[in-house]
């Protein structure tokens, strides 16, 4: 089974997949929207052959529902309609800022401290998410 996750923003929206054999959750990449979302997360499910999705709820501190977590709320609605699949949320609070934080990567030929790109931080922070949802499940079971 392959569960897809997603950190959705209003310019990208960052991917993270694992299986449930393995539970880790790898971030794989960092789609630009243009036009509807909807249709272009229909897409990816179809194209990545995903089980399950689980998309990132952006909640205030507080734990309120703001704006933004009220659009991606909608959007979930959307895509719940459209996906033969279980669509759900997860509390993604402060896993961009989390995945900013990572150490920076290292590059293959050994030279240090680059700085991990806006880009990969969408794809990792829907990584983190999708880790902290796999660990609840593991946890409660």
């Amino acid at each position: 089974m392959r569960i897809l996750a997603l950190d959705i923003g209003e310019r990208r929206i960052g991917v993270a997949a694992a299986d449930d054999r393995t539970r880790v959750a790898i971030p794989i990449a960092t789609i630009t929207v243009e036009g509807d979302p909807v249709d272009t997360i229909v897409r990816l499910i179809q194209e990545q052959q995903a089980d399950e999705l689980v998309v990132g709820l952006p909640l205030s501190l507080s734990g309120a529902l703001g704006p933004q977590a009220q659009r991606v709320q909608a959007l979930v609605e959307a895509l719940t309609a459209r996906l033969p699949l279980p669509v759900r949320t997860w509390d993604e609070r402060l896993t961009t800022v989390q995945a900013g934080r990572r150490p920076p990567e290292r590059r293959r030929r050994g030279r240090s401290g680059r700085v991990v790109p806006a880009e990969g931080r969408d794809a990792l922070a829907a990584a983190i998410i999708l880790q902290a949802y796999l660990d609840s499940q593991r946890h409660s079971h």
